[in-house]
């Protein structure tokens, strides 16, 4: 099972790249970035660390919930196991200083629901992420329902966060643009495994 944990993970993680890539090379770089000597150097470390720190945004419930579909799995109390990924997710929201109880029950749905869909692929074989997936949802439809079910969930996530940040025009920009690389992202998967 560790095999497959480490399968899941690492393709969550290069998703959340992907999609990190996507979301700030959008932005267009400024006159500036061509006329001072190193300034590609600098825009560079800039958003190779932006990437880095939307891969963790991105990541953190998706461990949470890759974490407690194994625990579960090998026979751990759901609940309780339940109760303490609620305190992780409370405990790193908050430590981002974006903590609100709309927000943290947002990201507490799509952990569960997350953690559903690693379950179901922590118990098929495969050697990859792609034959996990194709193996546990068997065909296009199947896998397209659970990502439409996740969007909503993302969607809903989205709305919190604009509820405890306030609305403005930049949040929701990058919002749209981050859904816009995702949906793109997930079709691209859905047509390269099905």
């Amino acid at each position: 099972m560790s095999e497959k944990y480490e399968i899941i993970l690492a393709a969550e993680e290069s998703f959340s790249r992907k999609v990190a890539l996507g979301v700030i090379v959008s932005r267009p770089l400024t006159v500036w970035h061509y006329l001072i000597p190193g300034m590609f150097i600098f825009n560079f470390l800039r958003r190779t660390s932006e990437v880095k720190r939307y891969s963790e945004h991105f990541l953190f419930p998706r461990r949470v919930a890759i974490h407690l579909a194994q625990v579960v799995i090998r026979g751990g109390k759901k609940e309780e196991s339940l109760s303490r990924a609620e305190d992780e997710i409370r405990a790193w929201l908050t430590s981002l200083n974006v903590y609100s109880e709309a927000l943290r029950k947002a990201k507490m749905e799509m952990t569960k629901f997350l953690t559903e869909h690693y379950s179901r692929l922590l118990k098929v074989d495969g050697n990859s992420h792609e034959e996990l997936i194709k193996n546990a949802y068997k065909d296009k439809g199947s896998y397209e329902a659970h990502l439409s079910q996740l969007t909503s969930l993302e969607d809903e996530v989205d709305r919190a966060i604009v509820e405890t940040l306030g609305e403005g025009v930049k949040l929701r920009e990058r919002l749209l643009v981050e859904k816009t690389q995702v949906d793109k992202l997930r079709r691209q998967t859905v047509e390269e495994i099905f």
